[in-house]
């Protein structure tokens, strides 16, 4: 009996400590399962690929874009050279949406997440854990591709005087407002997965609300509609990634204004994906 239950007093120990994951084991368990995703390492690929043709793009139409102002008679907006290479955030928000969705309902699709929520059955260390390293990557791809945005529209913007002084405020306004931007959507993205738990639906909820809004509330000319269309992700982002106010489509917010409404939207997801998480079955 008294050696039975010496026996057995390791094994209880050793289960203890299995079961007591911490936080920094979460974080380990969360990374791994994401970085070894081939999907992950395609669409954090293809953001930067994507950036970089579309700051490319705006670069090569600048020349137009002069030549319409001389013929216009009128000067147009003045494009700045920071909001050039940055210009690409548009599409790279969708890719990091994905990426964002895809970290949570991948494991819902799989049945993956029994075994994490059993790893884990306080649940909202994972949720965290996905937000901190989802956060990371987008930080990571986000400065990749402004770099590359950069390093391919530097011949065109020296033509055109237009080269961002590294040194300038405004410059790192918008570097680092793309950058976090890039970051909310991707969070507002993970939060509305671990609402809706299907990748499909989320996708289709996620991408409606990013695009889809801001391209149909202009035809409504109700004053409340045109002031709501202020306040979208999209528009209130351009407070501060719009230096020409005729560029921006956040009406009176100024940048950081713009700044706080913008982290209304992840907040808001990722909160309510938590309660969600933590009350109900996987």
């Amino acid at each position: 009996m008294t050696s039975l239950a010496v026996s057995s007093a390791p094994d209880s120990l050793h289960t203890d400590r299995r079961i007591r994951l911490g936080f920094g084991g979460v974080l380990r368990a969360e990374s791994i399962k994401l970085l070894s995703l081939r999907s992950t390492w395609w669409t954090l690929a293809s953001t930067v690929v994507v950036m970089a043709l579309f700051a490319l793009a705006q670069a090569a139409s600048l020349q137009m874009l002069a030549e319409q102002s001389e013929l216009a008679g009128a000067p147009g907006p003045a494009m700045q050279g920071a909001e050039v290479v940055s210009g690409g955030y548009q599409f790279g928000m969708l890719t990091v949406a994905v990426l964002g969705i895809l970290a949570i309902t991948g494991e819902y699709s799989t049945g993956m997440i029994r075994s994490t929520l059993t790893a884990v059955p306080s649940r909202i260390p994972v949720l965290a854990a996905k937000a901190v390293v989802l956060s990371v990557l987008t930080v990571v791809v986000g400065a990749v591709g402004l770099v590359v945005s950069y390093a391919v529209t530097l011949p065109m913007l020296t033509r055109h005087d237009l080269v961002p002084a590294l040194d300038a405020p405004d410059t790192w306004q918008v570097f680092g407002g793309m950058i976090y931007f890039l970051v909310t959507v991707a969070l507002f993205s993970l939060g509305a997965g671990t609402i809706i738990q299907h990748s499909s639906g989320a996708i289709t909820t996620v991408l409606g609300f990013l695009l889809l809004l801001p391209m149909i509330l202009p035809y409504i000319t109700l004053d409340w509609v045109q002031e709501l269309m202020t306040c979208l992700p999209v528009s209130a982002a351009t407070a501060f990634l719009a230096l020409d106010d005729r560029l921006a489509l956040a009406g009176d917010l100024t940048p950081w204004r713009g700044v706080l409404v913008v982290a209304l939207y992840p907040a808001a997801t990722v909160a309510a994906g938590a309660v969600l998480l933590h009350r109900r079955d996987a």
